[in-house]
């Protein structure tokens, strides 16, 4: 770990030789005395002017649990039609303001019933739409609102304090091995109560595949934060409740952690 002086995120992140360019400063950065103490803390997300977007129905799992949650409102078929077409699901998720960081406190909307976290892996992209990294996300979803009608998704996936990103970013331009696991712990009162894990060979799509549309007409200034979607989704007699700490770990990255706010 090493302290930059002297740049902003935006600068520092968008740029398609972050990798070789930091490589190659090193030698000039102050190394952190305690990286220990320094991931204990609440950082901030690695996130300023980008935008957050989010892939749905990417895992099996996914489209099931899709499908468990919107069967009486008859939109079961919506989601096992988005599994095997040709165009992703993609959809804003939120800007900085909703984000919280590692450490942070994430949200379930007062009007919710059903509230369940979604451990990702997140493409780091830049205005060229290159994927200079990855980091963990956690996308707060309502299944109870998003349950009701397929076309309330924005509602159920997009308000304040409904996701977190952390702790780093890893910058490689090596393709992630298949076996990369994220995995995922939800303690209450101390105790675990909900376990779930799944390698990254389980994704429907290519990353290359989500990017590419994502950037067919939107264009980003700072770059853009993609995640990629969900293998582990809790089944329905589980729901988030205030005080949760909520624990997502991706290999070789780290591990993202969160307490769910009080309503």
């Amino acid at each position: 770990f090493f302290h930059r002086t002297g740049i902003d995120w935006d600068t520092f992140i968008n740029d398609d030789d972050v990798l070789a360019k930091t490589r190659s400063q090193l030698t000039e950065m102050q190394p952190v005395a305690s990286p220990d103490e320094l991931l204990a803390t609440q950082l901030d997300s690695p996130m300023q002017s980008q935008e957050l977007w989010a892939s749905g129905v990417t895992y099996l799992r996914s489209k099931q649990g899709r499908q468990e949650e919107s069967g009486k409102s008859g939109g079961a078929d919506f989601y096992a039609h988005v599994y095997q077409a040709p165009r992703p699901e993609l959809f804003f998720k939120a800007n900085r303001n909703r984000v919280v960081a590692h450490r942070g406190q994430v949200r379930i909307r007062r009007d919710s019933t059903w509230d369940v976290p979604e451990p990702e892996l997140v493409l780091v992209l830049t205005t060229s739409g290159k994927i200079i990294g990855y980091t963990i996300g956690n996308d707060m979803s309502s299944r109870s609102i998003e349950g009701e009608n397929p076309l309330y998704l924005p509602q159920a996936k997009t308000y304040d304090g409904c996701a977190a990103l952390g702790p780093c970013v890893l910058l490689t331009d090596e393709v992630l091995s298949p076996d990369t696991m994220i995995r995922l712990q939800i303690k209450r009162s101390g105790h675990a109560v909900f376990i779930g894990s799944v390698a990254i060979s389980q994704i429907k799509r290519r990353f290359t595949e989500l990017a590419e549309y994502l950037f067919r007409e939107c264009s980003f200034a700072s770059g853009a934060l993609l995640m990629t979607g969900t293998g582990i989704v809790p089944d329905s007699t589980f729901t988030l409740k205030p005080a949760d700490e909520i624990s997502i770990e991706i290999t070789g990255i780290g591990c993202l952690e969160n307490r769910v706010a009080e309503i």
